[in-house]
């Protein structure tokens, strides 16, 4: 099986994501235009290389007919969002982040996602979560949420700094504490209405 493309596998989790929330598959050209494609014969050309490959059936003679079809048993395809940093954070285009169509999607036993709906994948960049065993280079699997227990590591979008990071969350009196996994490190102090959370850890993948 020839290894898809970056833009061929933000194609399938497009496809996967529109047939889960609208309950049929989307057209050729909504494929274009939510995964950024300039045209509907580029969409198609991606397209044909799915089919030929044998991820998705569908009949050119029927409107949206693209059908989901290559999934191993046991695994499920959890959308890539990109990197998120676990020391100072970085910068991220906005809030609406993690809708945005995946860089990629990752193969991962089912397992590892608990049965859990909403999860996805992000890379980690810095050292701060590594007493956590959360390493540079590892990816970690997030559900997500806007609610969670203190202790819980989550990602985190504060508002008043235009970043994001990965770190555990403390509620304190009139404020809120998002601490490290590293000593040698210190905590991000926030104010409640500066803070937007967007997943909590269910998982961890090791970089090798």
């Amino acid at each position: 099986m020839k290894e898809l493309s970056g833009k061929q596998r933000s194609v399938l989790a497009f496809i996967n994501e529109f047939i889960e929330r609208h309950g049929y598959s989307p057209s050729v050209r909504e494929v274009a235009g939510n995964c950024d494609i300039n045209s509907s014969t580029v969409a198609q050309y991606h397209l044909n290389i799915l089919e030929r490959e044998g991820y998705i059936n569908r009949s050119r003679k029927v409107f949206r007919s693209i059908a989901l079809r290559k999934m191993r048993t046991g695994v499920t395809a959890i959308p890539v969002m990109g990197t998120i940093a676990a020391g100072v954070p970085i910068p991220v285009p906005g809030n609406d982040t993690w809708s945005i169509v995946p860089e990629e999607t990752l193969e991962v036993p089912r397992n590892l996602t608990r049965g859990l709906d909403n999860v996805y994948a992000l890379r980690v960049k810095g050292t701060s979560m590594i007493d956590a065993l959360i390493d540079d280079g590892d990816i970690v699997l997030l559900q997500q949420a806007v609610t969670v227990e203190d202790g819980t590591t989550v990602a985190v979008w504060l508002k008043d700094r235009q970043e994001v990071t990965l770190k555990k969350i403390y509620r304190e009196k009139d404020r809120i504490c998002f601490k490290p996994a590293n000593k040698l490190m210190k905590p991000i102090y926030c104010q409640p209405e500066d803070v937007e959370i967007q997943g909590k850890v269910i998982g961890v993948i090791r970089a090798l």
